[in-house]
């Protein structure tokens, strides 16, 4: 009998073994295609290929959170990622889910995933944590709606999407929807039954390291997710472009695009003053090809492109293209200037690069002819920082609406500098309460503030010496 008995403990052991492994803290949510064409017992497989994959999680609070959608017509959420905290609770969950039998709203269950599952209120851990979002769609049917564009936003947004199709799902609509490389993200089988051949290619992807098994070049630290990996720079490091190498913090690199007011009120003297303006700034700055990049656009009736962050690598070319700007003088469309910088000038078309700061001057002298607010709130939301700087007749609520928050910080027309150090600790505080990675908001931090001291010292110098015929300094509010 003790012969028995261990002979059954060894096998107890490897069958856990063999069906368990470390794996790191992950957000996962399952997306459930739960349209009619799924025969209930088809969709019966399903709840079981789900609750086989979850013998690879650890799930639980400080390890893997665990949330399931299913969609047809509608998006129905049934468990969100801090609903249940044992794999029991939702191994339960998941067998107790009914089938919606109705349309295939793939597009609407992706925005839903992105928009609700995958965020803190949910149960997300907050993007400073560097924990992976997982989102593993399985569908069986051609979408009835569009699916590319939302999925581009969701990877894009940081979430990495396994897409896994059964029987006439067309692979195109699969890579549409899966993350790349698409070799490891997208998966396509004949049947329902055959789903069950995924489970040790899923437990593949959970388990390995991917960091010990590829090259992964990282300069500094190679991190796994789930058949992949990323780098990551040690603290006081930025990640390059190149997603391996990183660069100082204290470089002051980031992709700096100036929006000058070429309007008839402006005048051809003050454009001039204007030029000097941002040359000064340009000396001030470290610009390389490595380093800080430089683009700028003139505006007046029609918004023109002087020259893109990728056409000028020395401070020496980008002045001397500053010079060669033709006054326009004709009316003011700032707002068609803003949208033209938020569509166009940080494109990555155009010379903008990931994971650098990205700040816009604003330059004008008087009330726009179109709406600013709309264009300046889409790119402010999307991460820009705006200074505006108001000359002349330029409208206190305009500069207001283009200007970063807190408009204090991030708008002049005055000649008052003395609170310019409270000013910038209010800036670091702000920047630094972000929500990207601990090491990047600090590079942030301080390449914004570098260049806030670098815009100031430059307006005081010329307010001083009478160069700029304006007020420059921050509104009362």
């Amino acid at each position: 009998s003790k012969a028995l008995s261990c002979w059954l403990v060894l096998n107890l052991y490897f069958l856990f073994a063999e069906n368990s492994c470390e794996t790191m803290p992950l957000d996962f949510v399952f997306v459930i295609d739960s349209s009619r064409s799924i025969r209930p017992e088809d969709y019966e497989k399903v709840k079981t290929f789900i609750i086989n994959l979850l013998q690879f999680l650890d799930v639980g609070h400080n390890a893997t959170r665990v949330g399931l959608l299913q969609y047809g017509s509608v998006v129905q959420p049934e468990f969100s990622l801090n609903t249940y905290y044992s794999k029991a609770e939702v191994k339960e969950a998941v067998r107790n889910m009914s089938h919606l039998a109705t349309g295939t709203m793939t597009g609407l269950a992706i925005q839903y995933t992105m928009e609700v599952a995958l965020t803190e209120e949910q149960g997300a851990r907050p993007l400073s944590l560097q924990i992976p979002r997982i989102a593993m769609i399985v569908t069986d049917g051609r979408p009835q709606d569009t699916v590319e564009e939302i999925a581009a936003q969701a990877k894009q947004a940081g979430i990495q999407i396994f897409a896994i199709g059964v029987g006439r799902v067309e692979m195109k609509t699969l890579k549409a929807i899966g993350s790349e490389p698409h070799s490891e993200h997208v998966h396509l089988v004949a049947n329902f039954s055959q789903m069950e051949t995924l489970i040790s290619v899923f437990k593949s992807k959970l388990c390995s390291d991917m960091c010990k098994v590829v090259d992964h070049q990282c300069q500094h630290i190679c991190v796994n997710s789930p058949a992949s990996y990323r780098c990551k720079c040690r603290k006081g490091y930025v990640l390059n472009s190149d997603g391996k190498t990183c660069s100082r913090c204290l470089d002051g690199v980031m992709d700096l695009v100036f929006v000058i007011d070429g309007s008839k009120s402006l005048g051809p003297a003050n454009f001039e003053l204007v030029k000097q303006f941002v040359n000064s700034i340009v000396d001030s700055l470290n610009i390389s090809r490595t380093g800080t990049h430089v683009g700028l656009i003139q505006f007046s009736t029609k918004v023109r492109t002087e020259f893109t962050l990728s056409r000028h690598t020395t401070g020496q070319d980008i002045k001397r293209a500053v010079n060669q700007m033709q006054y326009m003088g004709r009316g003011s469309m700032t707002g068609s200037a803003l949208r033209h910088m938020f569509q166009f000038s940080f494109s990555e078309k155009e010379g903008g690069r990931s994971n650098i700061p990205r700040v816009c001057v604003v330059f004008t002298d008087g009330r726009s002819q179109d709406d600013v607010s709309e264009w300046a709130s889409k790119a402010k939301n999307s991460g820009v920082t705006i200074y505006a700087l108001g000359v002349g007749k330029a409208i206190e609520q305009e500069l207001r609406e283009i200007a970063s928050e807190p408009s204090e910080m991030h708008l002049y027309y005055a000649e008052d500098f003395k609170k310019m150090g409270e000013i910038t600790q209010k800036l670091k505080s702000r920047i630094c309460k972000g929500t990207l990675p601990a090491d990047e908001n600090m590079c942030r931090c301080e390449n914004i503030i570098l260049f806030q001291n670098q815009v100031t010292e430059q307006l005081k110098n010329l307010a001083q010496s009478n160069i700029l015929l304006l007020l420059v300094a921050p509104f009362s509010p």
